[in-house]
C-alpha cells in the first residue's frame, strides 16, 4: 500500500521546492551537536505555528535508519491502536518506505496493536513529522502507529513492545511521540497546565503524565503516544529528558485568549 499525503498544502507546502524553502527558514542554526536520543516529543500543528519547535527538536536528534512515529488518532477511523508494517508513505519530495521488519516485530510483541491502514489515511499527526526527520536522514524507514484514547496498561504494552523489538533488532531506532499541548485556553492557563505535563516528562514519569493530564483536564492530544514513548524509553535505559522549546500559537497569531501549546523534548 502507498499512503498519499493528507495535509500537504495545508499544514506544510505541497510543492517540494517550497517545502525545502520553509524548512530552510525554520531550521535552527548549527549549535549543540545532535545526540543519540531514544525518543523525542514533537508538535504537529501547521508549520507556521509549531514548525520551529519541531525543527529544533528533531535537529537535536541523530535520526537513525529506523524511526517509530506515534501520534493521536484525531479522526477516529480504523483500529484504536493501529500500526502499518508494509508499503510506503508518499510525501511531496518522494516516498518513505515502511520498516516491515521492525513493524512486524513490534506488532508480534503487543496484545493491543492491530495491523490497520485506515486509521492512517487522513491522520495528520504523524505525517507532519516526516519532512523534519527526512531532512536529517533522507533514507530512514518508518513505523507509523496511530492511537486513540487508552489506559495505562495498554500504553505499557505498546511501550514494552517497541522497546523489545528495537532491542531484538540490534539496530538503533528513534521513537517520536507527536503531540500538541493544551488546546484553546488563555495563554496564562495553558502555560500553567502544560508545565505540569512537561515536568512529568522531564521526570521520566509516564504514570504521572497520564494522571496529571487526566486529573487536571489538560487537552494534550498526544498524551497516549507520549506515555507509550516514555515507557519504551525507560525500558531502553533512558536517564534524562530535556526541554528543547515551549511556545504557543499566540506567539505567532498575537491572540493570547485561545492558544494551543507546543513543546519539544528529547529523551536520552
Amino acid at each position: 500500500m502507498t499512503r498519499r499525503p493528507a495535509v500537504a498544502g495545508m499544514f506544510y507546502p505541497a510543492e517540494p521546492r517550497q517545502l525545502k524553502q520553509v524548512l530552510d527558514e525554520i531550521w535552527p542554526a548549527p549549535g549543540l551537536p545532535p545526540v543519540s536520543a531514544l525518543a523525542a516529543v514533537s508538535p504537529h500543528a501547521g508549520y507556521v505555528y509549531s514548525g520551529k519547535v519541531a525543527a529544533r527538536t528533531i535537529a537535536r536528534c541523530q535520526v537513525p535508519g529506523s524511526v517509530i512515529v506515534l501520534g493521536p488518532n484525531h479522526r477516529g477511523l480504523g483500529a484504536p491502536a493501529a500500526i502499518m508494517t508494509e508499503g510506503s508513505w508518499l510525501m511531496p519530495d518522494g516516498k518513505i518506505d515502511l520498516d516491515q521488519e521492525l513493524g512486524e516485530a513490534v506488532l508480534a510483541r503487543s496484545r493491543i496493536l492491530e495491523k490497520d491502514a485506515l486509521a492512517h489515511v487522513q491522520e495528520h499527526s504523524l505525517e507532519v513529522q516526516l519532512p523534519f526527520l527526512r531532512r536529517v536522514n533522507p533514507e530512514f524507514k518508518l513505523t507509523p502507529i496511530a492511537l486513540s484514547r487508552s489506559d495505562l496498561s495498554a500504553c505499557r504494552d505498546i511501550g514494552s513492545a517497541m522497546a523489545q523489538a528495537i532491542e531484538a533488532s540490534g539496530r538503533p531506532a528513534l521513537i517520536v511521540a507527536s503531540t500538541d499541548m493544551t488546546h484553546y485556553e488563555a495563554q496564562e492557563m495553558a502555560r500553567l497546565k502544560d508545565r505540569q505535563a512537561i515536568d512529568r516528562i522531564l521526570e521520566l514519569d509516564p504514570e504521572g503524565l497520564y494522571r496529571v493530564v487526566t486529573s487536571q483536564g489538560i487537552t494534550m492530544c498526544g498524551v497516549i503516544p507520549t506515555v507509550c514513548a516514555l515507557y519504551a524509553a525507560l525500558d531502553l535505559g533512558a536517564r534524562q529528558a530535556e526541554l528543547i522549546q515551549y511556545t504557543t500559537s499566540g506567539e505567532t497569531s498575537g491572540d493570547y485568549s485561545q492558544v494551543v501549546g507546543y513543546a519539544g523534548l528529547i529523551i536520552t
